[in-house]
């Protein structure tokens, strides 16, 4: 289990009966989480500052129900970085805080390496990874299938005062364009990866992690440098676990360096941890 402690504008106030109250900077938030099996000491929803409650429907998907007066939008910081939040469909928020332990990990890697790094982060999302990678000094890919993921990306780039940093914003299939990478002969220090669950690609193509996941890990092997810094991988596919992604990479990366797993948590203010994905990573010397 790993967790970052570093967080002054987001913390986890509590959970149960599958929900986890959070405060977002003076934003309290109210949304399910389907890893809290426990039930909650006291009703959640009547906590007295509460923002927002995400509601589940039951035909699926839900809504977000305002019980207070709430920006439509704001940034939270983490270090010196900085994070636009927007309550939007199926309860995200647009950052995933717990990543802020890998964000801190890769940012050491980078900066303790002394020499040029070149960062190829896939399913990039709204770009934590790629901002924390640019913050320590990397040129960073950032790619995407959704084009307003990567303009909030841009957003969160700026926010963060990185607008002169390296970072070149590619709309594409991940899959597609790491095969046009390899076919350019394009080559990657360190490799990031944050796959769906399940998905669909525009002609159709079927995306299901436990099926491709290691197919396209070994397809990532061809775009990794000769110099390698390392390959991670974050996973939130309840049943696949940290060890399960450490074979992936062991086995699937051609370059031989050291893995570790991880389950990705978050500290719970009232007391424990929640737990919120799994993380492998293959460092290299």
């Amino acid at each position: 289990m790993k967790f970052n402690d570093e967080w002054k504008d987001f913390e986890v106030l509590d959970t149960g009966s599958g929900e986890k109250l959070e405060r977002w900077d003076n934003v309290y938030l109210l949304r399910p989480d389907p890893q809290v099996i426990w039930p909650a000491v006291s009703k959640l929803e009547n906590y007295k500052k509460l923002n927002a409650h995400y509601h589940r429907s039951s035909s699926g998907g839900g809504k977000w129900k305002i019980l207070k007066n709430m920006p439509e939008e704001w940034a939270v910081s983490w270090r010196n970085l900085k994070f636009k939040i927007k309550p939007m469909g199926f309860k995200h928020t647009g950052l995933f805080p717990e990543q802020a332990v890998n964000w801190a990990m890769m940012i050491d890697l980078i900066k303790s390496a002394n020499r040029p790094i070149n960062v190829l982060n896939l399913f990039g999302y709204t770009g934590g990874a790629t901002v924390a990678c640019a913050s320590a000094g990397a040129s960073v890919c950032h790619v995407d299938s959704a084009k307003a993921m990567v303009e909030r990306c841009k957003e969160n780039i700026k926010l963060s005062g990185l607008q002169d940093a390296q970072v070149r914003y590619i709309i594409d299939d991940c899959r597609k364009f790491v095969e046009r990478e390899i076919k350019r002969g394009k080559k990657y220090d360190a490799i990031i990866m944050d796959p769906p669950s399940y998905g669909r690609g525009a002609n159709g193509e079927v995306w299901k992690l436990e099926d491709n996941l290691f197919e396209f890990v070994k397809l990532c092997d061809g775009v990794l440098s000769d110099k390698p810094l390392f390959v991670l991988i974050n996973s939130y596919t309840t049943g696949l676990g940290a060890t399960v992604m450490e074979m992936v990479l062991n086995k699937a990366i051609s370059k031989k360096g050291k893995c570790a797993s991880y389950e990705v948590c978050l500290p719970i203010t009232s007391g424990g941890y929640l737990p919120c994905g799994n993380s492998a990573i293959l460092t290299f010397n």
